[in-house]
């Protein structure tokens, strides 16, 4: 077994990313990190056993510790590994009951504080009410509480279980231990089990955690839109009548405390607001006082009277252009059919379009010098596209209103929002998008010099100029991809509508956890999709150049409306093809995304081959996916391994394809992922064959579908070959450990990469 020493506060794995083995902890310890709750693992635990093919939370050394590498991946490899090992059985034993049993304290524990909170928000918003009854006080609008539900948990943990586990570890453990640890079978039996149980809590925990993160806001938010700001309000309106304030009051009281309790919350925030309410002299406030006092709520207290006019005047636009499109936006919104083609459907949504993309131009430019300051309803335009209420619907306005304080969930390390997506072009971050004419930013440059629309002086400057860099985006990839996600193209207006919000807005919304489900549905089958090779060199330990193959995921950006499509628009960002592609989808859809993703993940196999293969992307002497598929399309009348109706099949789907030989390919690919994974054939011979050696099946499937000989002779000969390589890396490998070269994790990856 390997050792690995890390640093206290080093990550020793991530979230989301593959299980690469299981950690031994020999000395020190580990932190297992869920944002705010976790739990500490010290010696002799194992990291990775609750796994299953990725790690569902952080782990991040407590202090200085030492990790043994153990490689297991499944049951059969646990039994290898234990076999005949006394000591290892018991330590492993140990080490699944009493992490299970930690998992089943925090689970415990945070089940407890999500029903509380779920009942003292709606006590307190209740007690709120009443006051207001009772002192014939109007009630505040807040939305958020239209919205606000119990959580319904997918993922349990019985109570026979805790009461097991309790049991188990606080009167039986020893005798426990010494009875499984006789037997290979019962030992893995016990591990496995508690494994699969830990896997289940750690899933309910990641709800726990998700919906009081998510609903925290209600009760203290950094925009004051909360039920804090609600009872400040409260007491100021009760005490200009000299009402009694002790009930509102105790009210707040009970609020901080619960606050407090929770732990959840910047101590800060909560400080300053606390402070703010007792600076206050309630008994004695004068209008003026009062007013004075909910200055600094009103531009969070709810949506503005006139959200049009907020955003373009955000964005700087005259008087008479905002009465114009005013005027536009009312004349759309009254057609007598709003998805009609007609002239003046189609001339309005025209004028629409054109103006929505110079203001939202306009407005992230000022967006991203004053981002501290944005309210609502501007992240509300940048983020989805909302400009007008009656067009969006009062209710979904309202609901879009709450979303913005929760825009973290439709974001990660490679999933963004337009806006986010924007801001990091403008940072020089990312680089432009290619446009249309497959032509990227610097392309574009030398194309308007050649034609002289500038000079080549001017070139230099206009390359490093972020501004221009942003608006070459949103006029090119922002523009067409919006359009293009929203699926009707013919009817297409960037103005977000109810027409299409056809449900409601959490359920339409595309977080980066639905997002994330879908792609890792598509790599548990075709593993090998997003891999490239990238060259790692040590001359000094004798390595020259070894190819390794890394995972390189794609950036998907969210566009700002309520569509059906999702489009792949690049497959690399640069001229290196391991870099990530670009994939646009919807922010809103009530399509199925798990479709949705296997399409573009399919377009995405096709280009990527192309750009790695060049100009012999479809020359047959160059064995690809590309080459060979095209020459089984382009030749498949005269193939003898095709029956008569392969080939009418074959012809009427080149037909429906427009005799594009990648949309044959998508055909091919969505069925290869959604049924020949399970054994359930849709492709001829021939197509099956390709798809076999270049988007082969990771070892769970390959071993189910062995069986058949349809896909035998195939799987065993890649196995072999897979073997071989395995073979001459783990060669490589120990050669280098003992010149000294430490094994990182990358090298780990690529290991790991053959032996899927």
């Amino acid at each position: 077994m390997d050792l690995l020493k890390v640093q206290k506060g080093q990550l020793v794995a991530k979230r989301k990313d593959i299980v690469q083995g299981w950690y031994l902890i020999q000395s020190g310890s580990v932190i297992q990190k869920f944002d705010f709750a976790q739990v500490t693992l010290e010696k002799n635990a194992i990291i990775g056993m609750l796994e299953g093919d990725r790690y569902m939370c952080d782990y991040i050394a407590g202090t200085d510790a030492a990790l043994a590498v153990i490689p297991c991946e499944n049951a059969e490899d646990l039994k290898k590994i234990l076999s005949g090992q006394k000591n290892l059985r018991s330590i492993f034993l140990r080490a699944a009951i009493e992490q299970r049993h930690q998992m089943i304290c925090l689970y415990a524990e945070l089940q407890v504080k999500t029903r509380q909170f779920h009942v003292f928000v709606e006590t307190v918003y209740n007690e709120y009410k009443a006051i207001c009854g009772s002192y014939q006080l109007e009630e505040q609008a807040f939305s958020r509480m239209d919205y606000f539900k119990p959580l319904e948990m997918q993922h349990k943990a019985e109570n026979w279980e805790v009461n097991n586990s309790v049991s188990l570890v606080k009167n039986y453990m020893q005798e426990y231990l010494q009875l499984m640890e006789k037997d290979d079978s019962l030992c893995v039996g016990v591990i496995m089990e508690a494994s699969a149980q830990m896997r289940r809590f750690t899933q309910g925990i990641g709800e726990m955690v998700k919906y009081l993160l998510y609903n925290k806001e209600i009760l203290l938010a950094e925009s004051e839109n909360d039920m804090f700001r609600l009872y400040f309000d409260l007491t100021m309106r009760a005490g200009m009548k000299k009402f009694d304030l002790a009930p509102i009051k105790k009210e707040v009281a009970l609020i901080v405390e619960f606050v407090q309790k929770l732990k959840i919350y910047d101590a800060k925030l909560l400080s300053d607001r606390v402070n703010e309410y007792k600076s206050q002299d309630f008994e004695n406030m004068s209008a003026e006082d009062t007013a004075a006092a909910s200055g600094s709520a009103e531009k969070n207290a709810g949506l503005p009277e006139d959200c049009l006019e907020h955003i373009l005047t955000f964005a700087g636009v005259e008087e008479a252009e905002i009465e114009n499109m005013r005027q536009t936006i009312e004349a759309y919104r009254n057609l007598p059919d709003i998805l009609s083609t007609d002239g003046e459907a189609y001339k309005l949504r025209r004028q629409l379009a054109t103006v929505f993309y110079d203001i939202y131009y306009k407005a992230f430019m000022r967006a991203v010098k004053e981002e501290s300051s944005l309210t609502p309803v501007i992240q509300m335009f940048l983020n989805f596209g909302f400009m007008d209420v009656q067009m969006a619907g009062e209710e979904n306005s309202n609901a879009l209103y709450d979303l913005t304080e929760h825009l973290d969930i439709c974001q990660s390390e490679h999933i963004y929002t337009i806006f986010t997506w924007l801001k990091k072009v403008y940072a020089g971050e990312r680089e432009p998008s290619r446009n249309e004419f497959d032509l990227d930013y610097p392309a574009y440059l030398a194309d308007l010099r050649k034609s002289g629309s500038i000079r080549q002086e001017q070139v230099a400057v206009l390359a490093k100029n972020q501004e221009m860099k942003v608006k070459f985006e949103i006029q090119n990839m922002f523009t067409s991809g919006n359009k293009i996600t929203y699926g009707k193209v013919t009817t297409f207006c960037p103005v977000l509508g109810d027409y299409d919000l056809i449900n409601s807005i959490d359920k339409m919304l595309v977080t980066a956890a639905k997002i994330e489900e879908a792609m890792n549905k598509v790599r548990k089958v075709d593993y090998s999709v997003f891999y490239r090779e990238r060259a790692f060199s040590d001359p000094d330990r004798d390595i020259t150049r070894e190819m390794l193959m890394c995972e390189v995921l794609p950036d998907v950006i969210l566009m700002p409306n309520a569509g059906t499509k999702a489009m792949m628009w690049q497959e690399t960002a640069g001229v290196k093809s391991d870099t990530p592609g670009r994939f646009l989808l919807p922010i809103f859809t009530a399509a199925d995304l798990d479709e949705m993703m296997v399409e573009i993940t399919g377009r995405f196999r096709w280009e990527i081959c192309r750009k790695e293969q060049g100009v012999h992307w479809n020359d047959i002497r160059e064995k690809s996916l590309t080459s060979e598929y095209c020459d089984y399309i382009q030749f498949y009348k005269k193939n003898h391994e095709l029956s008569p109706d392969a080939k009418e099949k074959i012809k009427n789907t080149l037909a429906r394809s427009r005799n594009s030989y990648r949309e044959v390919f998508v055909k091919d690919y969505q069925n290869w992922i959604k049924y020949e994974s399970k054994g359930s054939f849709r492709l001829n011979k021939v197509a099956r064959d390709v798809l076999l050696r270049y988007c082969p099946f990771p070892k769970e499937i390959r071993t189910e579908l062995k069986a058949n000989p349809m896909y035998a002779t195939q799987i065993t000969k890649a196995e072999t070959e897979a073997v071989k390589k395995i073979q001459r890396i783990a060669g490589v490998y120990e050669k280098y450990k003992k010149v000294g070269g430490v094994i990182t994790p990358e090298l780990r990856e690529n290991l790991l990469f053959y032996q899927m």
